[in-house]
């Protein structure tokens, strides 16, 4: 049975939970050079979580959301504190930091799959501990904590006993982690890969109220949301998003690497599950195997879950392969997903949907149907996608 966080662990957790990540990575590094896998692991930990620190602090710097947004409104996805004086936000400044992001993020792969080779450590971690310095003001609150942002996005304290959020990482999840920072990277690489600065111009004031991009000063709404019933200049920027998205392919060799990704996605998940049901040990499991029990109880992993999320990872492979095509609505031919990676020359998401340029990337083969996914779909049912976001 693994033994608790030994001497890497213990330096993960502290820094983690202080927001000292760049302190905690010097302090990891000894570790490391020994060749001791928990401290590689901490190291791995550290820079995924180094990675959503830097991508929030850029959005902070200037200023995602605004002063009178909404608790619904797109700040969701990644929560920030209001900004009171943005910097101003570029094109260019946009992409740097979609670059920085899949920077960092392949960085943090590289430490946790050298974690994920081997050893026998368990690292309890408390999510809600964790705190990332958003602001960047060299400090990481309470406030700055994953639970003082759920918190902050709420409205109210969850509860004076809340739920014990403590996950116990070992080698398995050393590979799941490694397997989603490459879910971010490969998102980024696709927007990288073209050219976008007109969605930007036309629309991203929503997103970036106060950061001097063109529509700023001619939008009164009090809602970031694209489809504010309230709002017709909201209807209006959402129009002009929609005609905006039309991305030429700008880096055709990210393009293709988006491609490799979504394969490195795949083949991550598969090690994922061939280390996840070898354990014999029973403690705080991310994703449990059959004979673990699991955190979330609503949502058993049994021998046939197992096995149905192995068979979607087939069939989906196939589609990336260009073996298995995607039905297109209005052709009997399908759409070839890896001849687009390889060689598309613009992404036009309504021209694509419409049919036009689509027509480039269209053969005759077998076509995915819900036949295709039968096994995941008797299995999973509605729960597929709450499945596959877990599973990764």
């Amino acid at each position: 049975m693994p033994a608790l966080a030994g001497e890497g662990g213990d330096l993960a957790r502290e820094h983690l939970y202080a927001g000292t990540l760049k302190t905690g990575v010097e302090a990891l590094r000894p570790l490391d050079e020994r060749n001791d896998q928990e401290g590689r692991f901490g190291i791995g930990l550290i820079g995924f979580v180094t990675a959503i620190e830097h991508f929030a602090q850029g959005l902070f710097r200037h200023g995602f959301a605004s002063p009178d947004v909404g608790p619904m409104g797109p700040a969701m996805a990644m929560p920030v504190p209001v900004n009171p004086s943005p910097e101003p936000l570029t094109y260019d400044k946009l992409r740097d930091l979609l670059g920085t992001l899949v920077t960092d993020m392949d960085a943090a792969k590289a430490a946790l799959l050298s974690a994920g080779e081997s050893g026998d450590y368990v690292v309890p971690v408390d999510i809600l501990k964790i705190r990332i310095d958003v602001d960047g003001d060299g400090t990481a609150s309470d406030n700055e904590s994953v639970g003082g942002v759920l918190v902050g996005m709420f409205g109210a304290e969850m509860g004076s006993t809340p739920p014990d959020t403590t996950i116990g990482f070992d080698r398995a999840d050393a590979i799941w982690l490694a397997g989603y920072s490459q879910v971010v990277a490969a998102q980024a690489d696709f927007l990288l890969a073209h050219d976008f600065h007109e969605l930007v111009e036309a629309s991203f004031h929503r997103l970036f109220p106060r950061a001097g991009l063109p529509m700023q000063n001619f939008t009164h709404s009090t809602s970031t949301l694209m489809l504010d019933p309230e709002s017709d200049n909201a209807i209006a920027d959402a129009l002009a998003a929609i005609h905006t998205l039309n991305f030429p392919v700008v880096e055709p060799q990210r393009l293709k690497g988006v491609l490799a990704r979504l394969h490195e996605i795949l083949a991550l998940s598969r090690r994922n599950w061939q280390a996840i049901l070898a354990e014999t040990d029973d403690n705080r499991e991310l994703v449990p195997n059959p004979r673990q029990t699991p955190l979330m109880q609503d949502a058993p992993v049994t021998d046939e879950t197992v096995a149905a999320w192995r068979a979607t990872l087939d069939t989906t492979e196939q589609v990336l392969d260009g073996e298995l095509l995607i039905p297109h609505w209005r052709f009997q031919k399908g759409f070839d997903l890896k001849a687009y990676f390889e060689n598309a020359t613009r992404t036009d998401f309504v021209m694509l949907i419409t049919g036009h340029d689509a027509l480039p990337f269209l053969k005759d083969g077998p076509i995915a149907s819900a036949d295709s996914f039968a096994e995941a779909n008797r299995v999973f049912g509605d729960a597929l996608w709450g499945y596959a976001f877990w599973f990764n």
